[in-house]
């Protein structure tokens, strides 16, 4: 896997700095140079949202954060990185006048890619004294969470460049897609424009509003398109014939009327008025953190839903979500849990994030669970019950749980969970986990396992291989000389209502 080992970014605003937050989370460290005086502050605010966002998007342990670098001069930041983002504004001349100046300071083997939505990359090489290395990488906002990047060279790009580009993408949980010829636009803004047009023409002719051009999008189609796109959504639609079928019955329609992409609408003072006043009403007083914040959980929410989809293998963007976490699992080593064993191992360390909490502001049910799910998979990967483990064909199955609830974890609350061995044989494992909070050392869940053996291929119990036995029985034999935990073996109703 080829890795970008240090990363430089020119330009921190919307899209810079949402490549800042994608670098920096995935440990790489990034020098910045942005003169803007708010650069800081922006910066700052998005990579918030991006922490934030991550939280909610994946358990897989991330790598350190990679360092943030502030840098007094363009020059500064670009001297050491392998990987340069240039984000400046959409300008050719500025591009092509900070393009040159990255090339001059830069090591001639660095990558160079532009977040150009549609300037030529042939044109942006212009003044390169090295336009071998220069590329168009176009990604979408929010960049920390939307995957694709469309990666398009210019005359003089060499293929060389175009191949060290998209291998350096997934290892940050990115995807590249190779523009086989530069265009304007390239694919994806071309295809939003043609969206855009229409759509700007609808509300221009007052047939409906922004809200409900918008709902249209996000209640129907838009939905298809997260997880199948346009030619594969229209393949299913032409039932068992497929698509030859569909074109024959729907294509006609493309010589109907019905479409003004061929006339621009006069953005005159009254339709961006008016765009801009439906706007307002529709945002109703949310912010632009606050959208963004709303916009992320939803992204989340739809990545993690591909993720578990397809019989669990993933599907489109939640299957490279898979892929990044496996690798991140891989890239974490085994768990580092204390080499003490006089004491219940410390597995797993968190924080209550807003989509663990319900409407009363405390962690919701099932996200006790899921931490003890981790804390579980913590041990087994420990014992050597790891992802080549289970992709060989066998895994340990949780078979029975039992929970109490003696606290309250609270949003933004520090927590830590703990796991005792309790009885280990050759195919089953009884586990104690406890969820602490951190600060005041308190418990505050409890939850007893039972998990099982498994050959997952025959669907049957078989006995643990031999490494892993001796690696849990160790631990189990350790934690025999700790006390029972209180609650063990308990169970729902054990003590009679009102008994003393």
């Amino acid at each position: 896997m080829i890795k970008i080992n240090k990363a430089a970014c020119i330009g921190g605003g919307v899209i810079g700095g949402g490549w800042i937050a994608r670098f920096l989370l995935a440990g790489i460290d990034v020098d910045v140079f942005d003169p803007h005086p708010d650069a800081r502050r922006i910066i700052g605010e998005v990579l918030t949202n991006a922490e934030r966002a991550y939280a909610m998007l994946t358990g897989a342990p991330l790598p350190k954060r990679g360092k943030l670098t502030f840098c007094g001069s363009l020059e500064e930041a670009v001297v050491d990185a392998d990987w340069i983002q240039e984000s400046v504004p959409e300008r050719l001349d500025l591009k092509r006048s900070v393009l040159a100046q990255i090339d001059a300071a830069a090591r001639p083997d660095a990558l160079i890619g532009s977040s150009t939505s549609g300037l030529l990359p042939t044109d942006l090489q212009q003044d390169m004294q090295y336009p071998e290395r220069l590329f168009v990488a176009h990604p979408y906002n929010p960049v920390y969470l939307l995957p694709l990047v469309e990666i398009v060279g210019g005359e003089k790009t060499a293929m060389a460049t175009i191949k060290a580009a998209m291998e350096k993408l997934p290892p940050i949980g990115m995807k590249g897609v190779h523009i086989a010829k530069e265009i304007e636009a390239f694919v994806g803004d071309r295809l939003l424009e043609a969206l855009w047009r229409e759509a700007l023409w609808l509300i221009h002719d007052d047939i409906c509003t922004v809200e409900t051009l918008d709902d249209v999008i996000r209640y129907s189609f838009g939905l298809r398109w997260a997880q199948m796109g346009l030619f594969e959504t229209y393949r299913i639609a032409g039932g068992e014939a497929g698509m030859r079928h569909f074109l024959q019955q729907f294509g006609p329609c493309l010589a109907w009327p019905w479409t003004k992409l061929t006339n621009v609408v006069d953005l005159d003072d009254a339709l961006v008025e008016k765009i801009g006043q439906q706007s307002d009403e529709q945002a109703a007083g949310r912010s632009i953190r606050e959208l963004e914040r709303i916009r992320d959980e939803n992204l989340v929410g739809i990545l993690q839903a591909l993720k578990g989809s397809n019989g669990g293998k993933g599907w489109g963007a939640g299957k490279l979500l898979k892929d990044f976490e496996h690798s991140l699992w891989a890239a974490s080593g085994k768990t580092k849990a204390s080499s003490d064993l006089s004491q219940p191992l410390r597995l797993v360390e968190t924080k209550v994030s807003p989509a663990w909490v319900d409407y009363n502001g405390h962690m919701t049910e099932h996200r006790y669970l899921q931490v003890f799910g981790d804390t579980s998979d913590a041990l087994l990967r420990l014992i050597g019950v790891d992802l080549a483990y289970v992709e060989a064909g066998q895994s340990y199955y949780t078979v029975e749980t039992h929970i109490r609830h003696l606290g309250e974890a609270k949003l933004g609350q520090a927590i830590h969970a703990t796991c005792q061995v309790l009885c280990v044989d050759e195919k089953r494992l009884q586990l104690f986990h406890t969820i602490h909070d951190t600060a005041a050392g308190e418990a505050i869940a409890t939850a007893e396992h039972m998990l099982l053996h498994v050959d997952t291929r025959a669907g049957k119990a078989i006995p643990a291989a031999s490494g892993v036995l001796e690696k849990a029985g160790s631990i189990a034999a350790a934690h025999a000389a700790l006390p029972r935990p209180e609650g063990a073996g308990r169970h729902v109703g054990q003590k009679r209502w009102g008994s003393s």
